[in-house]
């Protein structure tokens, strides 16, 4: 129970928008919040509900009814009345920002290090929102901005559940308030500039230029704002020769090289024997998105240094998808500017690296039919003596093998040892061998394989996550956030929400809007339904 809340508390009564708006129009402690922060209101302060289509009763208290339901499911945005008043006015506002308004510890732990941070996502599919992601899960409100009707278009990529959303969406849009904005319309750009005035960091990735036609760029927004930090994310950068361009992670990632360092090496030549071979998802969306998060949060550091030294606390973060799959090329560059040397693929090894492949394995006996590998690396110096010792080879141990330059000269020959008996075990036995000699292995696992692992659920590393609908609802498994801080509840506090789910509570809760405005605003298309 709550430390603030003492004695016997009123019953409230929550009831929908639309069924009660005649009757608490002008209500003295009306809050406007969307359903999952109701549910988390009224569960910490001591109330259980239960579920009808229009008006849910308050009848008895949570600690009674332990075994109840606990989650609303019902989308339509909510009006605490009466009794309820006591709850609604420490979240008036609608603000999780301010400590005096601050959200109860199941929403946002206090001891989460952005805890107190807002940020505005107006960015789609990957890049952006993967770096809203991050933020959102150590402690950030994220208000996610989204066109009306349609959503951002992640919504339905790949796999769709039941109720035609990807779950992929429910991952990465998990923790953030769904708003639902025309940004082509005047009024709809208003309402954002308003979000940013009230916001530590914007996060975008638009082409560049785009906001600055909207008048929403770093120029119009920080003399409003000047503690904004604008996080953007394009493909090459917002300025050179290819800012203008279209930013896709394919085609970056191709121009950054990392594409010609992967596929199979003419055997002559070294290089690039036919097509590249490409990771089978979003690489440079995803780390444009991990650089973005790191820029962010470097950023909020120097935010008040910079004030203090009479700077404007705001900056411009500049994230471009080339350059940051060119950060992870580790010395391509050093290696071609030293030595001339142009690397090119290496199939399943590493070049100047030995030994470290993936070495044939003898099929499952439940899957006699799918081929099977096992990566090893030994790489170090006594990890490559054990390695052979295990396997029998103490022949190619010695001053002839003895450091990394002698074992890269004679590849071939230790290469053919290891896959030759690699070959007459399965991948667990192999696996087994060594780990037992302490030579780093593992067989190459799919996504039922990682779900299932004993060490994943030791680690927590997956966790299920509710959605709720009015039928229940179900659970969707996602990777946790990482990485884990000590202290730090990093567990998801909601799945990717409804479209507009929260656009009530921002948008009138947060920038007091009024029923009016909102209705017509509706009306036009400015803001979703």
């Amino acid at each position: 129970m709550h430390a603030g809340i003492a004695g016997p508390r009123p019953v409230p009564t929550v009831v929908c928008h639309k069924a009660a708006r005649s009757k608490s129009q002008n209500h003295p402690h009306r809050c406007c919040i969307s359903p999952r922060k109701a549910h988390e209101l009224l569960e910490y302060n001591g109330y259980h509900w239960d579920y009808w289509y229009y008006t849910c009763i308050m009848s008895t208290w949570l600690s009674s009814q332990a075994s109840r339901p606990r989650v609303l499911t019902h989308s339509s945005p909510l009006t605490i009345l009466g009794g309820g008043h006591h709850i609604c006015g420490r979240l008036a506002s609608g603000s999780s920002r301010h400590a005096s308004g601050s959200l109860p510890p199941v929403v946002t732990p206090k001891n989460l290090p952005l805890a107190g941070i807002r940020v505005l996502e107006v960015g789609q599919v990957i890049a952006g929102p993967f770096c809203g992601q991050l933020l959102g899960h150590y402690g950030a409100e994220v208000i996610k901005v989204e066109p009306p009707e349609v959503g951002d278009p992640l919504r339905v990529w790949r796999e769709r559940d039941v109720d035609g959303v990807s779950p992929w969406w429910r991952s990465i849009a998990r923790n953030k308030k769904s708003v639902t904005l025309d940004m082509r319309k005047a009024e709809g750009r208003r309402l954002v500039k308003d979000l940013a005035i009230k916001s530590d960091v914007i996060v975008e990735n638009f082409k560049p230029g785009t906001l600055e036609r909207w008048n929403l760029g770093p120029s119009d927004l920080h003399p409003l704002n000047p503690s904004l930090i604008f996080t953007r994310v394009s493909g090459y950068g917002q300025t050179g020769p290819w800012a203008s361009r279209p930013g896709y992670a394919s085609v970056c990632e191709a121009e950054s090289g990392f594409r010609y360092i992967n596929g199979t090496p003419d055997s002559e030549t070294g290089a690039l024997l036919g097509p590249p071979i490409r990771p089978n998802l979003s690489l440079g969306d995803s780390v444009a998105g991990l650089h973005a998060a790191f820029g962010t949060v470097l950023a909020l550091l120097s935010r008040k240094a910079r004030e203090a030294q009479g700077q404007p606390g705001g900056q411009t973060v500049d994230v471009s998808i080339f350059e940051s799959m060119i950060n992870l090329m580790e010395g391509i560059i050093p290696e071609y500017d030293r030595k001339g040397k142009v690397r090119g693929p290496s199939g399943s090894s590493l070049t100047g690296i030995v030994p470290t492949n993936a070495y044939p394995c003898r099929p499952a006996p439940e899957a006699p039919t799918v081929p099977s590998h096992i990566v090893i690396g030994a790489n170090s110096d006594s990890i490559y003596n054990r390695l052979m010792t295990a396997i029998g080879r103490k022949d190619l141990t010695g001053p002839d093998f003895a450091q990394n330059h002698d074992r890269v000269a004679r590849q071939g020959e230790i290469e053919d040892a290891i896959a030759a008996w690699t070959r007459e075990r399965t991948a667990e036995e192999a696996e087994e061998v060594l780990r037992g000699v302490s030579v780093p292995a593992g067989r190459v696992l799919n996504v039922k394989d990682i779900v299932e692992n004993d060490h994943t659920r030791a680690r927590g590393l997956v966790e299920d996550v509710q959605v709720p609908k009015a039928d229940g609802g179900w659970s969707v498994k996602m990777s946790r956030a990482v990485p884990v801080l000590e202290g730090c509840d990093t567990k998801t506090r909601w799945a990717g929400p409804e479209l507009g789910e929260h656009n009530r509570e921002v948008l009138i809760g947060e920038l007091g809007m009024s029923e009016e405005d909102f209705e017509r605003l509706q009306g036009e298309g400015v803001i979703g339904k």
